[in-house]
């Protein structure tokens, strides 16, 4: 673990994978063991991104729910040993994690917060309230996470998880974890119910390859977001199982689900949202270095190039967005399972203008089973963010719904995927293909 002081007067500091308040001036911060008054005092970064359970219209044939994905392996639990020393001492004391059971060794995670106590300074949401998507009031290109399970379609926007990156929800019954980490630019939604228990997860205060490290609040482990595997603590070794999810631009949401809805703010005004604390991150040429491990750096793609990380029966596999973007639509086989990945424009870049409707654009890129009724369908860009497919020329969106033709009304069932960064999607999955076009 390296020294807290150090860290903290990097040049370039950011509060854990986000911050509680983006109104907040970037810019370093010595620590303080005095716990802020308001969750909004955690420091703000300095200036220097898996695919919708896509419900179809109630008048379409309903199609059989895609199997389960197979759990992965169990990493490799460590027991016994002393807990932390130093400054991760420092900040985790009084937790009632067991630092005995861990998979991971404690120097690679690292304090994302510039105060005491750390956890939960970022603040997630415990209580979300909707409001009807023609009452959201976003621009169109605002960038947000689409979740539909079941009839519901829910958008949650970027500009609101960067300030909160966890809500804890329930869709339908059903409870839902949604996470965002600023810095990967990864969105996942998990089932946080485990052995029977449901966990409440919040903002750790720390970060591993320089994302976001959750804790639940039955056994005080630590879960890694990007893959979803407990790290360290009665549930280590565990996953959560990925509930698929996408992002997309506000527009398409509105577009493809009238009747959603979308994230309401939790007691403070809607203005309070919408303004970037990562001005200028994504024109960085590599991750911030106190976060990341710079020698893990996988040079093939520049390192904060947005990457479609596809996951199928275990099988990992990534699709740079400037291939992707550059041929409109990607057909390949994961694991067996015919897939296409859809890009289309629209979709600003929500960490590097001060406003994260203003971003450049970025575009929006989907992962599909792309069989239809036993049919495998390949599919042609037909411009506007459309696409037609080659069996019965029915336009498609890039929320894989078909809007007209034969094949109006059915829709494509995802495959699980991300967005992140290429730094990232490198570090946690090493011995993932890559999509050579």
């Amino acid at each position: 673990m390296k020294g807290l002081a150090p860290l903290l007067a990097a040049a370039l500091v950011l509060a854990s994978c986000g911050s509680s308040d983006p109104s907040a001036v970037p810019g370093p911060r010595q620590p303080t063991t005095t716990a802020a008054a308001d969750p909004a005092e955690a420091s703000g970064p300095a200036a220097t991104t898996a695919s919708p359970v896509a419900a179809a219209p109630a008048d379409a044939e309903a199609q059989p729910a895609p199997a389960p994905l197979p759990i992965p392996p169990t990493p490799r639990v460590i027991t016994g040993g002393d807990g932390p020393t130093g400054d991760l001492a420092l900040v985790s004391g009084g937790w009632a994690t067991d630092w005995s059971t861990r998979t991971i060794d404690f120097d690679e995670l690292r304090i994302g917060i510039s105060g005491i106590p750390i956890r939960d300074r970022i603040p997630p949401i415990d209580n979300p309230g909707f409001a009807p998507a023609s009452e959201g009031g976003w621009s169109d290109p605002e960038p947000g996470l689409l979740l539909v399970v079941g009839e519901t379609a829910r958008f949650y926007p970027l500009a609101m998880l960067i300030v909160h990156e966890i809500v804890n929800d329930e869709i339908e019954g059903r409870p839902v974890l949604v996470t965002y980490c600023p810095l990967c630019n990864s969105a996942l939604v998990f089932d946080p119910v485990v052995d029977g228990r449901r966990l409440r997860l919040g903002t750790s205060g720390l970060l591993r390859n320089s994302d976001l490290v959750m804790w639940d609040d039955a056994t005080e482990s630590l879960w890694q977001q990007i893959g979803g595997e407990g790290l360290v603590g009665a549930y280590a070794g565990r996953r959560l199982e990925v509930v698929p999810s996408a992002i997309v631009s506000w527009g398409d949401f509105k577009e493809g689900y009238p009747d959603g809805v979308v994230l309401a703010p939790p007691g403070r005004p809607a203005s309070s949202y919408g303004r970037n604390p990562y001005v200028q991150y994504t024109s960085r040429s590599s991750p911030i270095p106190g976060f990341f491990d710079s020698t893990i750096l996988d040079d093939r793609y520049p390192a904060l190039a947005r990457t479609v990380g596809v996951t199928v029966d275990g099988r990992n596999k990534a699709y740079p967005f400037s291939v992707v973007q550059d041929k409109g639509a990607v057909h390949d086989t994961v694991a067996g399972v015919p897939v296409v990945v859809l890009w289309s424009p629209g979709t600003a870049d929500a960490l590097d203008s001060p406003v994260t409707a203003e971003g450049a654009d970025v575009g929006s890129a989907l992962a599909f089973d792309r069989r239809v009724d036993g049919e495998t369908l390949e599919f042609s860009p037909a411009g506007d963010g459309r696409f037609t497919d080659d069996r019965t020329n029915s336009t498609w969106n890039v929320l894989g719904q078909a809007i007209e033709g034969a094949l109006a009304g059915a829709r494509l069932e995802p495959v699980v995927h991300t967005n992140e960064f290429w730094f990232a999607w490198s570090a946690f999955h090493p011995d993932g293909e890559v999509f050579e076009p």
